[in-house]
């Protein structure tokens, strides 16, 4: 789970700036769904588009690359690989990651696979190298699964989040560009407000925006302990691909049941 959340916790955004910014810009041939933000543009702007993009997001894929930084141990360990999303009519949602390579500090990356996939209520931890897999119920029979609804659902994002509502749960700042930043991406940080569900995870939660796509380049985690740091990289995101995603992306392999340990957790 902690994996898969990495994965999915994609955009964050917002506090609105004193004086108003400039509008979104349609760039010419494009519709509303492809306005990009301006790099200059106020957090409460960076937040409804994020709203917007939520009400048009169908699907996305994207190359991802996971660092988890130890703070405790001071050691470090990348994995990458790819993530397909995709929001079912009626507000359910789906979710396939594959990680492929291992890389530690000091050693050449390694084949080590591990996936993970949420469907139907159900999420699936597969790990090729352990032989085990582990299947949760996290959501009832019928009930559909919110990925990013703020204080409840499994990924705390506000893609499709009121703009009031990302407010009652985060202080958010805009950071002036670093050196290191994706380029052209706009860098937000989130504070989760004291005593709520996501305070209780979360120290503070930084994302950077492409403002192109309104979707995330990059978003760093430190736990509310502040003994892990974890920092999400996206490249090659696709919004709306097209041809779309088929069920055979959200399906995971047949595995040799020979070695294999499988584990089910139904829904308490």
């Amino acid at each position: 789970m902690r994996v898969i959340l990495i994965c999915v916790l994609l955009v964050m955004s917002t506090m609105a700036l004193a004086q108003p910014a400039p509008p979104l810009i349609n760039p010419v041939g494009a519709g509303a769904d492809s306005a990009t933000l301006r790099p200059d543009a106020g957090m409460d702007e960076v937040l409804e588009a994020l709203h917007e993009r939520g009400q048009n997001l169908k699907e996305f894929v994207a190359d991802v690359t996971l660092i988890d930084n130890d703070l405790i141990m001071s050691t470090q360990t990348t994995r990458t690989g790819k993530v397909w999303a995709q929001f079912k009519p009626g507000g359910d949602a789906r979710l396939h990651a594959r990680f492929d390579k291992r890389i530690e500090e000091g050693k050449p990356p390694q084949n080590d696979l591990k996936e993970y996939s949420l469907d139907d209520g159900w999420l699936v931890d597969r790990d090729y190298r352990a032989k085990n897999e582990v299947r949760r119920q996290v959501a009832a029979p019928g009930e559909k699964v919110n990925l990013f609804q703020l204080g409840k659902g499994p990924f705390p994002l506000p893609i499709g989040q009121e703009v009031k509502s990302v407010h009652e749960q985060f202080d958010v700042t805009k950071v002036e560009p670093a050196k290191d930043d994706p380029p052209g991406a706009i860098h937000l940080q989130l504070t989760p407000k004291e005593k709520t569900d996501l305070a209780r995870k979360f120290q503070v939660i930084d994302v950077w925006v492409d403002p192109a796509t309104r979707m995330p380049v990059r978003i760093k985690t430190i736990d509310h302990n502040q003994t892990t740091e974890r920092q999400t990289d996206f490249t090659n995101v696709k919004v709306n691909p097209t041809p779309g995603l088929t069920d055979a992306d959200f399906k995971l392999p047949p595995i040799d049941q020979s070695g294999w340990q499988r584990h089910e957790e139904a829904l308490h």
